[in-house]
């Protein structure tokens, strides 16, 4: 049977009558489980002014995740690089992949990773900025700054961004629409088109087929694509059913044209009060691979298939925790048993 790879993305559930400390406290455990279980990575995502979710610093807990295993690579899913400058980003992962050689991912997300409110407070620059750039832009630079390769024509060629690596972190593309495809394609970068956020799968098809058939080969590297979803797997198929009906997916219509996937209601409606656009809300349950071992197993590998993608980034957020432990745990055998036949 083809290998299939998988890791884990952890969004640091805040669940009612729960403090970010536990959340936070979960997402180390389930790291070092991960590590156990011989997942290939463990990512953390970033979100702002959320009661919700605890990680909205995923560099800072990189660096304790790192301290806390040994083998698995750590990464973010993703840094949310609209709002920060190219080098400070890279200076920070550059400390991290010191640290840490070899095991860190730098994930890279153009999602605002919170509400209105948030985003104008991560992007106030003191008046140092033009205006904001483009995405494809700020990639481009970090690199640069990541792999100590800024040309003498640029504007602040000569600058580095200490302490400079030998193994500096790997970079990788998060998106969910056609769009970021593109641009990972012409930048030659690995891929991870977001199915838990964006459930359409006739534009996942789109974007990830756009990606492969776009991808500047130039640089002699291929094509990474990758599929991260929401997935949840129990020891029966009622149970299973059970957890994942607890989930909806809130996405967000303004009257500009844009579509946002929040938590809930609440954050719906106030995200389009901070907007101050028309907007109107959709809630429907949440697309979620879910089953047993051999179930899922079975989806899992027609996702394969049907997407060409050979790796999977799994996020469940399955409220109590010792059934999500349970979940990863089932992943692996459902791979694993196979493998050894």
């Amino acid at each position: 049977m083809t290998a299939v790879r998988l890791s884990i993305l952890d969004q640091s559930p805040i669940y009612e009558g729960e403090t970010g400390v536990e959340a936070l406290q979960r997402t180390v455990e389930l790291a070092q489980c991960a590590e156990k279980l011989g997942y290939a990575r463990f990512w953390v995502s970033e979100h702002h002014d959320s009661n919700q979710v605890a990680g909205s610093s995923p560099e800072v807990l990189i660096s304790y995740l790192l301290a806390r295993t040994s083998t698995i690579r750590i990464g973010s899913g993703g840094v949310m690089l609209q709002h920060y400058s190219p080098y400070k980003v890279a200076e920070n992962f550059n400390v991290l992949a010191s640290l840490a050689p070899g095991r860190v991912d730098l994930g890279i997300g153009r999602a605002p990773g919170g509400l209105p409110r948030s985003t104008r407070a991560l992007q106030q620059t003191g008046g140092g900025d033009s205006g904001p750039r483009d995405l494809g832009d700020k990639v481009k630079e970090l690199a640069k700054f990541l792999n100590n390769t800024l040309e003498e024509g640029h504007p602040l060629a000569g600058l580095r961004a200490a302490p400079i690596v030998a193994n500096p972190a790997a970079l990788y593309l998060l998106g969910a629409s056609v769009a970021s495809a593109q641009i990972a394609a012409e930048l030659a970068y690995p891929y991870v088109f977001s199915l838990f956020i964006n459930n359409d799968e006739a534009i996942a098809k789109e974007a990830l087929d756009t990606y492969r058939a776009n991808f500047d080969r130039s640089q002699g590297v291929e094509p990474q694509p990758i599929l991260a979803l929401s997935l949840i797997v129990a020891d029966t198929e009622e149970e299973a059913n059970t957890l994942a009906g607890e989930y909806k997916i809130v996405k967000l219509h303004l009257e500009s044209g844009r579509t946002l996937t929040v938590g809930t209601l609440e954050q719906a409606e106030e995200f389009g009060r901070q907007t101050n656009e028309k907007f109107t809300v959709e809630e429907k349950p949440a697309e979620i691979i879910r089953g047993t071992k051999d179930s899922v197993r079975r989806q899992l590998l027609e996702a394969k298939e049907r997407y060409g993608v050979g790796e999977f980034v799994v996020t469940t957020a399955v409220r109590d925790f010792g059934k999500r432990l349970r979940s990863f745990e089932l992943l692996r055998e459902a791979f694993t048993e196979v493998a050894a036949q």
